[in-house]
């Protein structure tokens, strides 16, 4: 059974840093795509960030610059390093991992950005 633990969440001060990471265990099969999405209450989830298993990534373009993504293939684990937080980061943040053709999610994890 695939599970997807996150952590690093937290409040921050506009412009400050905070670092995600998502664990994933119980796998089977190699983890094609990672990715960290975000929903803000009353607003639809997004996709923030992602990374293949070889490492090409995308951002959505508003944390581009500010936010990286990594993973450890080894650890079966992700990364988002965020820099420069703005308050509209503020949501809860989800970690994604695509395997084989189905989508695994996490239990989310809080970011609050005051202003």
């Amino acid at each position: 059974q695939v599970q997807l633990v996150e952590s690093g969440g937290g409040l921050v001060q506009a412009g400050g840093s905070l670092r995600l990471s998502c664990a994933a265990s119980g796998i089977v099969f190699p983890i094609n795509a990672m990715g960290w999405y975000r929903q803000a209450p009353g607003k639809q989830r997004e996709l923030v960030a992602s990374i293949t298993r070889g490492g090409s990534t995308n951002y959505l373009d508003s944390v581009k610059g500010r936010f990286t993504i990594s993973r450890d293939n080894a650890k079966n684990t992700v990364y988002l390093q965020m820099n420069s937080l703005k308050p509209e980061d503020t949501a809860v943040y989800y970690c994604n991992a695509r395997i084989l053709y189905s989508d695994y999610w996490g239990q989310g994890t809080q970011v609050t950005v005051s202003s």
